[in-house]
C-alpha cells in the first residue's frame, strides 16, 4: 500500500512530525531503529536533558504531549544568567518579555514517550527496524528494510540524526568539523531543592552550566579539551565530586554525583536540505554546538514548518514532494539554523580565547548587553524561541 509519507526517525523531532502529518488525514509510517525505552516514573533522571524554549513548548502543547508528560520530571526555569569569573552576572528573565517562563528542562525520553502516546492509530511503526537501501522514483520512493519489508511512500522525512543513512542514500553532502573540546553532562543529587534558574559560567577552559531538575535533582554541564574530559570520565563518583567543587562556582553547593557520560562537540549542515521526494529534517540536516542548548529546539521549528508546508499541499491534493515547496522550506530554515550555528561559534570562539583583547572584548560586550534594554531583550527572545 503507498503511503503518503514515511517518516524514518522516531525521537523526538520525528515523532512530533508522525503526529502532526498524521492528524492532518495523512497516510504515515514511522521507522524507528531502536526499542522505546520503558521506565517506571521514579526511574532515576536520564543524562539527556533538553532545554526546551517557549516555541518548542507550544509545538509539544499542539501535539497533546505536554498533557502526556509526567509533570514531576519538568521543571522550568525563569532565568538564564551568564558571568565570567568576578565580573557581575548577565541575567535573561521571563519577567523580562512578559512570559510565565523562558523554557522547560525535559528529558529527551520523556518528550519521546509522550509523543508516541499520542501517535494515531492510523500510524504504522515499524520498530525495532532499520534501512537497508532506498529508491526514488517519478511518483513515489522505496525503502526496504533490514527484514526485507518493502515501504512505498509519495515522500521519505529523514529524522535519523547526525549519521543519517537516509542522507547518505538520498547522495546528500555535508561540510562541518570537530571542535576541540567535548563536553561532560554530570547528573547530581543537591541539598536543596532546585531553583527556577539555568546558569553559564565561562571559562578560559571552556563554559560550566548548571541545568535545574526538579526536587533536588540538577545537571552540571562541564566543557574543557578531550583529553582533560576524558581523564574526568575515568574518575569515581566521589573524585568527580571533588573536581567540580574546584572548578565550578561555589553555588553548586552540596551534592552527590549520580551519574556522568560525555560527547565529543561537532558541527555539521547538509549542502541540500531535500533531494527528489526525500527531505531532511532535525540533525540530520544540522548539528550544533550544544552551548546554548538550541539543537532539539531548532529541530522542532523545522518540524514546525515542514508539517505546516506538507499540510497546505495534502489539503489541496499537490504533489507532497513539490521541489519548489522543498525551496520554501529549505530557504526558510537553512537560513534560520545559519545564523544560530554562526552565532553560536561565534559565542565559542570569544569566550574560549585566552587573548586578552578578546577577554576584554567579551568583558564589555556583557557590560554592554546588561546596559542595552533592546538588545538584552532581543537576546532573550531569541533565547526563548520567541523570534
Amino acid at each position: 500500500m503507498m503511503q503518503d509519507v514515511v517518516i524514518v526517525g522516531g525521537g523526538m523531532v520525528g515523532a512530533s512530525l508522525a503526529v502532526a502529518l498524521s492528524r492532518a488525514g495523512m497516510q504515515v509510517s514511522l521507522i524507528e531503529r531502536q526499542a522505546l525505552p520503558q521506565r517506571p516514573a521514579d526511574a532515576p533522571f536520564d543524562l539527556r536533558v533538553s532545554a526546551i524554549n517557549r516555541r518548542s513548548e507550544q509545538w509539544l502543547d499542539s501535539l497533546g504531549a505536554m498533557a502526556s508528560m509526567n509533570a514531576s520530571r519538568l521543571q522550568p526555569y525563569h532565568t538564564l544568567r551568564c558571568f565570567e569569573g568576578k565580573q557581575a552576572p548577565l541575567d535573561f528573565t521571563a519577567a523580562e518579555l512578559n512570559e510565565q517562563r523562558l523554557g522547560l528542562m525535559i528529558e529527551n525520553l520523556e518528550i519521546q514517550q509522550a509523543l508516541w502516546q499520542n501517535l494515531p492509530d492510523s500510524v504504522k511503526r515499524y520498530c525495532p527496524a532499520d534501512v537497508e537501501s532506498l529508491s526514488q522514483y517519478a511518483d513515489h520512493a522505496e525503502l526496504t528494510l533490514q527484514d526485507g519489508q518493502r515501504l512505498k511512500a509519495r515522500l521519505v522525512i529523514a529524522a535519523d540524526g547526525a549519521l543519517s543513512k537516509i542522507r547518505q542514500y538520498a547522495g546528500i553532502g555535508q561540510t562541518g568539523w570537530q571542535y576541540e573540546q567535548a563536553c561532560m553532562l554530570i547528573n547530581i543529587e543537591t541539598a536543596y531543592d532546585s531553583l527556577p534558574m539555568t546558569w553559564q559560567q565561562f571559562t578560559e577552559h571552556g563554559p560550566r552550566a548548571y541545568l535545574p531538575m526538579p526536587g533536588k535533582q540538577a545537571s552540571l554541564v562541564w566543557y574543557d579539551q578531550h583529553a582533560r574530559v576524558a581523564q574526568l570520565s575515568k574518575l569515581t563518583p566521589a573524585q568527580l565530586k571533588a573536581e567540580i567543587l574546584q572548578h565550578f562556582p561555589a553555588d553548586v553547593g552540596d551534592f552527590s554525583v549520580q551519574q556522568a557520560a560525555y560527547f565529543p562537540l561537532t558541527r555539521s549542515h547538509a549542502n541540500r536540505y531535500f533531494s527528489g521526494r526525500v527531505v531532511l529534517v532535525g540533525d540530520a540536516a544540522h548539528t550544533i554546538n550544544p552551548l546554548a542548548g538550541q539543537g532539539v529546539n531548532l529541530g522542532f521549528a523545522d518540524a514546525l514548518e515542514l508539517s505546516t508546508l506538507l499540510i497546505s499541499q495534502f489539503q489541496q491534493q499537490l504533489d507532497l514532494a513539490e521541489p519548489a515547496m522543498f525551496a520554501r522550506y529549505e530557504r526558510k530554515r537553512r537560513l534560520a539554523n545559519s545564523t544560530m550555528m554562526n552565532a553560536m561559534d561565534a559565542f565559542y570562539q570569544v569566550f574560549n580565547s585566552p587573548l586578552a583583547p578578546v577577554r576584554t572584548f567579551r568583558t564589555f560586550g556583557l557590560q554592554l548587553a546588561s546596559k542595552a534594554g533592546p538588545l538584552k531583550a532581543l537576546v532573550g527572545k531569541y533565547a526563548a524561541g520567541l523570534v
